[in-house]
Protein backbone atom coordinates (compact mmCIF):
# COMPACT_ATOMS: atom_id res chain seq x y z
CA UNK A 1 0.00 0.00 0.00
CA UNK A 2 0.90 3.42 -0.72
CA UNK A 3 1.98 5.58 2.13
CA UNK A 4 -0.37 8.40 1.17
CA UNK A 5 -3.32 6.07 1.35
CA UNK A 6 -2.37 4.68 4.71
CA UNK A 7 -2.23 8.06 6.37
CA UNK A 8 -4.98 8.70 8.79
CA UNK A 9 -7.00 11.86 8.45
CA UNK A 10 -6.04 14.43 11.07
CA UNK A 11 -8.13 14.34 14.21
CA UNK A 12 -10.95 16.86 14.32
CA UNK A 13 -9.97 20.16 15.96
CA UNK A 14 -11.22 20.72 19.50
CA UNK A 15 -13.58 23.60 19.93
CA UNK A 16 -12.40 26.01 22.65
CA UNK A 17 -15.10 27.11 25.09
CA UNK A 18 -15.52 30.72 26.16
CA UNK A 19 -16.68 29.70 29.63
CA UNK A 20 -13.34 30.03 31.36
CA UNK A 21 -12.76 31.47 34.83
CA UNK A 22 -10.89 34.49 33.47
CA UNK A 23 -13.77 35.29 31.12
CA UNK A 24 -16.25 35.13 34.03
CA UNK A 25 -14.09 37.57 36.03
CA UNK A 26 -13.87 39.93 33.05
CA UNK A 27 -17.62 39.71 32.42
CA UNK A 28 -18.37 40.44 36.11
CA UNK A 29 -15.99 43.42 36.06
CA UNK A 30 -17.65 44.74 32.90
CA UNK A 31 -21.12 44.42 34.43
CA UNK A 32 -20.05 46.21 37.63
CA UNK A 33 -18.49 49.07 35.66
CA UNK A 34 -21.55 49.33 33.41
CA UNK A 35 -23.82 49.44 36.47
CA UNK A 36 -21.88 52.27 38.12
CA UNK A 37 -21.67 54.16 34.85
CA UNK A 38 -25.36 53.89 34.00
CA UNK A 39 -27.06 53.98 37.40
CA UNK A 40 -29.12 57.13 38.00
CA UNK A 41 -27.34 59.77 39.98
CA UNK A 42 -28.96 61.10 43.14
CA UNK A 43 -30.19 64.64 42.75
CA UNK A 44 -27.92 67.16 44.39
CA UNK A 45 -29.51 68.52 47.53
CA UNK A 46 -29.02 72.14 48.39
CA UNK A 47 -28.47 73.15 51.99
CA UNK A 48 -31.50 74.62 53.65
CA UNK A 49 -31.57 78.40 53.42
CA UNK A 50 -31.00 80.43 56.56
CA UNK A 51 -34.10 81.75 58.24
CA UNK A 52 -35.29 85.04 56.77
CA UNK A 53 -33.81 88.13 58.33
CA UNK A 54 -36.29 90.74 59.37
CA UNK A 55 -35.10 94.33 59.57
CA UNK A 56 -35.96 95.50 63.07
CA UNK A 57 -35.64 98.63 65.11
CA UNK A 58 -33.61 98.09 68.28
CA UNK A 59 -33.06 100.16 71.39
CA UNK A 60 -29.99 99.49 73.56
CA UNK A 61 -32.02 97.35 76.04
CA UNK A 62 -33.66 95.30 73.25
CA UNK A 63 -30.29 94.78 71.54
CA UNK A 64 -28.59 93.55 74.72
CA UNK A 65 -29.95 89.93 74.63
CA UNK A 66 -28.32 89.40 71.22
CA UNK A 67 -24.94 88.70 72.78
CA UNK A 68 -24.56 85.06 71.72
CA UNK A 69 -25.48 83.57 75.07
CA UNK A 70 -28.31 81.03 75.38
CA UNK A 71 -28.04 80.18 71.65
CA UNK A 72 -29.02 83.72 70.68
CA UNK A 73 -27.55 85.31 67.55
CA UNK A 74 -24.73 87.82 67.98
CA UNK A 75 -25.58 91.39 66.95
CA UNK A 76 -23.66 94.61 67.41
CA UNK A 77 -24.33 98.16 66.35
CA UNK A 78 -22.01 100.57 64.52
CA UNK A 79 -23.19 104.14 63.99
CA UNK A 80 -26.83 103.17 64.33
CA UNK A 81 -26.74 100.10 62.07
CA UNK A 82 -27.18 96.69 63.69
CA UNK A 83 -25.09 93.91 62.15
CA UNK A 84 -25.61 90.16 62.55
CA UNK A 85 -22.08 89.02 63.36
CA UNK A 86 -23.16 85.49 64.28
CA UNK A 87 -20.91 83.97 61.57
CA UNK A 88 -18.01 85.57 63.50
CA UNK A 89 -19.17 84.09 66.82
CA UNK A 90 -15.55 83.08 67.62
CA UNK A 91 -14.64 86.77 67.71
CA UNK A 92 -17.83 88.48 68.90
CA UNK A 93 -19.57 85.75 70.89
CA UNK A 94 -19.00 84.66 74.46
CA UNK A 95 -15.30 84.19 75.20
CA UNK A 96 -14.18 85.97 72.03
CA UNK A 97 -11.82 88.95 72.01
CA UNK A 98 -14.63 91.35 71.00
CA UNK A 99 -17.30 89.74 73.23
CA UNK A 100 -17.94 92.93 75.19
CA UNK A 101 -19.33 94.51 71.97
CA UNK A 102 -21.94 91.75 71.50
CA UNK A 103 -25.46 93.08 71.96
CA UNK A 104 -24.14 96.64 72.30
CA UNK A 105 -23.23 99.76 70.36
CA UNK A 106 -19.58 99.13 69.49
CA UNK A 107 -19.01 102.45 67.69
CA UNK A 108 -16.84 104.23 70.28
CA UNK A 109 -14.70 101.18 71.06
CA UNK A 110 -14.04 100.43 67.38
CA UNK A 111 -13.27 104.09 66.63
CA UNK A 112 -10.82 104.32 69.53
CA UNK A 113 -9.33 100.87 68.96
CA UNK A 114 -10.20 99.90 72.52
CA UNK A 115 -12.10 96.85 73.66
CA UNK A 116 -12.40 97.98 77.27
CA UNK A 117 -15.70 98.05 79.11
CA UNK A 118 -15.38 101.80 79.68
CA UNK A 119 -15.87 102.35 75.92
CA UNK A 120 -19.44 101.06 76.22
CA UNK A 121 -22.45 103.17 77.11
CA UNK A 122 -23.36 102.39 80.71
CA UNK A 123 -26.90 103.82 80.70
CA UNK A 124 -28.86 101.70 78.21
CA UNK A 125 -31.96 103.81 78.79
CA UNK A 126 -30.12 107.08 78.02
CA UNK A 127 -29.37 108.77 74.71
CA UNK A 128 -27.20 107.10 72.08
CA UNK A 129 -23.53 108.07 71.92
CA UNK A 130 -23.30 110.84 69.31
CA UNK A 131 -19.50 110.39 68.97
CA UNK A 132 -19.13 114.20 68.75
CA UNK A 133 -15.87 114.24 70.68
CA UNK A 134 -14.05 111.85 68.31
CA UNK A 135 -11.28 113.19 66.07
CA UNK A 136 -10.87 112.75 62.33
CA UNK A 137 -8.57 109.74 62.69
CA UNK A 138 -10.99 107.99 65.01
CA UNK A 139 -13.92 108.66 62.71
CA UNK A 140 -11.91 107.35 59.76
CA UNK A 141 -11.12 104.18 61.73
CA UNK A 142 -14.81 103.82 62.55
CA UNK A 143 -15.78 104.21 58.87
CA UNK A 144 -13.25 101.47 58.03
CA UNK A 145 -14.83 99.13 60.57
CA UNK A 146 -18.32 99.97 59.32
CA UNK A 147 -17.26 99.26 55.73
CA UNK A 148 -15.70 95.94 56.78
CA UNK A 149 -18.88 94.93 58.61
CA UNK A 150 -21.04 95.97 55.62
CA UNK A 151 -19.04 93.74 53.30
CA UNK A 152 -19.01 90.75 55.61
CA UNK A 153 -22.23 90.77 57.65
CA UNK A 154 -25.95 91.41 57.16
CA UNK A 155 -27.55 94.57 58.46
CA UNK A 156 -30.53 93.35 60.49
CA UNK A 157 -31.79 96.60 61.92
CA UNK A 158 -31.09 100.02 63.26
CA UNK A 159 -30.37 101.28 66.75
CA UNK A 160 -32.52 104.10 68.12
CA UNK A 161 -32.69 105.63 71.59
CA UNK A 162 -35.25 104.51 74.13
CA UNK A 163 -38.36 106.70 73.97
CA UNK A 164 -37.86 107.84 70.36
CA UNK A 165 -40.80 107.74 67.94
CA UNK A 166 -39.15 104.90 65.98
CA UNK A 167 -38.73 102.86 69.17
CA UNK A 168 -42.42 103.30 69.99
CA UNK A 169 -43.43 102.04 66.54
CA UNK A 170 -41.32 98.87 66.87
Amino acid sequence: MDQATTEQPPPPAEVATIATPINFVLLALFLILAYYRLKPKAAATLPSPPPPTVFKTFTPPTLRPYNGENNMPVYLAVRGRVFDVTPGRNFYGPGGPYANFAGRDASRGLACGSFDEDMLTKDLEGPLDKLDDLGDEEMEALRGWEERFSEKYLVVGKLVPVGSEEAKEA
